[in-house]
């Protein structure tokens, strides 16, 4: 995935669409993923946000201890479940930016 070692601070920021109609579904779903999340091994932060012009667009700021943190994470079984609902949600693929903080 990187080059970066795997024991290094990482931080992601996710943005999710909701299809027209589908909001509230959605954030059930990633709402679901919020309370188990935080108590993984690794998550420093989670956190949803919602837009408050477009209410159909969600952002997940996210701060892990380390990369392979933030893999686990992503195998977790909240997260493989609730991912099974995204085709039928979301207006488009999921946009995630896996950063390391320079400052």
């Amino acid at each position: 995935m990187s080059n970066q070692p795997a024991d290094v601070k990482v931080d992601v920021i996710a943005h999710i669409h909701a299809q027209p109609g589908k909001e509230q579904q959605l954030r059930s779903v990633l709402e679901s993923f919020v309370a188990p999340t935080r108590l993984e091994d690794g998550c420093i932060q989670y956190d949803l946000f919602v837009d408050l012009d477009h209410p159909n667009k969600f952002t997940f700021i996210e701060q892990w201890a380390s990369r392979d943190a933030l893999i686990k994470h992503g195998q977790s079984a909240h997260i493989q479940e609730g991912r099974k609902h995204f085709p039928d949600l979301l207006s488009e693929p999921a946009w995630v930016q896996v950063s390391q903080r320079i400052l």
